[in-house]
């Protein structure tokens, strides 16, 4: 496909949600946002709206309910970003690694989404249903893997769908190295990377397009509000075996 083609696709009316699980608050450079920017600047070209939350700046409650305040905390901004990221077709968690593991954010944001996937959409499916979910990971030590695909899973067992090939990450020289931006680094440079990261913003457009022009995900066997009303969908009935 030349790059005129490319150029032609127009992904106008999707609305993706970024949010960083960085553990530095603003304006403290996070690495996690340089390559986040590099994601959501493809998007914005081709016609997405784009929201980025950097979670660490907002009064987050810990806890697996969707508002913390009718659960003894004083406050709690969770509620207002859940909106905001219930508005996205797209959802992607990035965040950086830490003990070769997810940030203690990521986790805490997980939670939270959590906290609202026994919700349904007005086809009586999970309200995660119909959106897309990608992951971005940044450290100096191994993990990529790893966290990528607790976050990806986390994210489909709520309901979110997955395309191919949809995480992207960078890591430095094992050890107390260089982080994503910093000068020298090889970060921006890096091929690997570049491509991960292009294909993964691809792959989450392509699948919300599509999803969207369904208009969601398919009805039929996963609609938690008709197995409430007494429907199987071809269950089988042990009496009958």
């Amino acid at each position: 496909m030349t790059e005129p083609e490319i150029a032609a696709f127009d992904f106008s009316g999707l609305r993706a949600t970024f949010v960083n699980c960085t553990l530095k608050r603003s304006p403290e450079t996070s690495n996690t946002q340089g390559l986040v920017d590099i994601s959501a600047a493809i998007m914005r070209k081709h016609g997405v709206e784009v929201d980025v939350i950097r979670a660490v700046d907002h009064d987050l409650a810990t806890g697996v309910y969707l508002d913390m305040t009718e659960h003894g905390w004083e406050r709690d901004e969770w509620p207002t970003l859940f909106a905001r990221i219930l508005d996205s077709d797209i959802l992607v968690i990035a965040g950086p690694i830490w003990l070769g593991d997810n940030s203690s954010i990521t986790k805490q944001v997980i939670e939270r989404l959590y906290a609202g996937s026994s919700m349904t959409n007005a086809a009586g499916q999970y309200v995660y249903y119909g959106k897309v979910g990608g992951a971005i990971i940044t450290g100096n030590e191994d993990g990529i893997k790893h966290c990528a695909m607790n976050i990806l899973y986390s994210l489909q067992h709520i309901g979110y769908s997955i395309p191919p090939a949809a995480d992207a990450g960078w890591i430095g020289e094992a050890g107390p190295g260089p982080s994503y931006l910093d000068p020298g680094s090889g970060g921006p440079e890096n091929e690997f990377t570049q491509r991960n990261t292009t294909f993964m913003t691809w792959n989450l457009m392509h699948l919300a397009a599509l999803l969207k022009r369904a208009g969601g995900f398919p009805v039929g066997g996963n609609q938690r509000t008709e197995w409430d009303a007494g429907a199987r969908f071809d269950y089988p009935n042990p009496e009958y075996r």
